[in-house]
């Protein structure tokens, strides 16, 4: 891990599509302002939801979902093809992928030449059981990319510690976290659960979160929160470990030079070593006695 990486993550103000070609002209400037900046970009949890306004009459969420899984493929090429274009690593947001009798929320990463891997969503929340009947898919894995190991946890999956440990034991130095929520609960959930997996893992965390009023779709109809690149709170780091961040509810980039060296000297000679301190064996809680 000798490079240093420029890293964007975005907040994606949802837009009304009209076509399937409008979501790809969205996709295609915002990837195009960022790879004029940095070298990987981060887009939002079911940014490409914004679709679903091309293939449905009127706000509804199971049709909504409905049609983007049949444009699955579709929206999986045009993405694509904007990675190429740019010739950049993107991470386009999450995609509804179908499968017989369920559908599984994936995040691609694609390499400049259109190499795709894929990274599925672990827990779900309510509304994507209950309403969607979304399911857990593969583990945890990391990507191999030119800046060594990273990880990606889905906005959900990044409020449980042991999902991004398993990735950073695994050799992970970056967490992606493509996010959407639709209230200021959800997405301090999300931003609280990313400062913590920097701070107890000793590493960088990037956040990229659907924004603005979309009341044309069921789906997106509410969206906020802003982009932000965290690191460790600690030696070398700024004291709240917020490296970079974007404007709150708007469209904007949040830009920074990840350096993972820095994080090997933190881990070795930090205030604090929570990387390595990571308690690996935690008997039960005991009831403590008064006398």
């Amino acid at each position: 891990m000798s490079q240093t990486l420029r890293l964007g993550a975005y907040a994606w103000s949802v837009e009304r599509a009209r076509t399937l070609q409008d979501y790809a002209a969205h996709l295609d400037r915002v990837v195009a302002e960022g790879a004029r900046q940095a070298d990987l970009l981060l887009l939002p949890e079911y940014a490409c939801m914004e679709a679903a306004s091309a293939m449905t009459d009127q706000p509804d969420p199971t049709a909504e979902l409905r049609a983007v899984c049949r444009h699955s493929d579709a929206l999986l090429d045009i993405m694509v093809a904007t990675a190429r274009r740019h010739r950049v690593w993107l991470m386009p947001g999450t995609l509804p992928r179908p499968e017989p009798g369920f559908v599984r929320n994936r995040a691609p990463l694609i390499a400049p030449d259109g190499r795709v891997a894929f990274q599925d969503k672990h827990v779900m929340t309510r509304f994507e059981t209950e309403a969607w009947g979304v399911r857990a898919g593969d583990p945890p894995g990391v990507f191999e990319t030119p800046w060594g190991l990273i990880g990606t946890a889905i906005c959900y999956d990044s409020e449980f510690p042991m999902l991004t440990r398993a990735q950073i034991e695994a050799g992970a130095w970056l967490i992606l976290v493509p996010t959407c929520t639709d209230t200021m609960h959800g997405f301090n959930r999300v931003r609280v659960s990313a400062q913590a997996r920097a701070l107890e893992n000793q590493c960088f965390v990037a956040l990229a979160p659907t924004v603005g009023d979309a009341p044309w779709l069921q789906t997106l109809d509410a969206n906020c929160g802003r982009a932000a690149i965290y690191g460790p709170m600690d030696r070398g780091f700024p004291p709240d470990g917020i490296i970079a961040q974007g404007a709150m509810n708007t469209a904007s980039w949040a830009f920074a030079t990840l350096d993972p060296a820095a994080l090997d000297a933190v881990r070795r000679d930090g205030a604090v070593r929570n990387c390595r301190d990571w308690p690996v064996h935690v008997p039960p809680a005991a009831i403590h006695s008064f006398v």
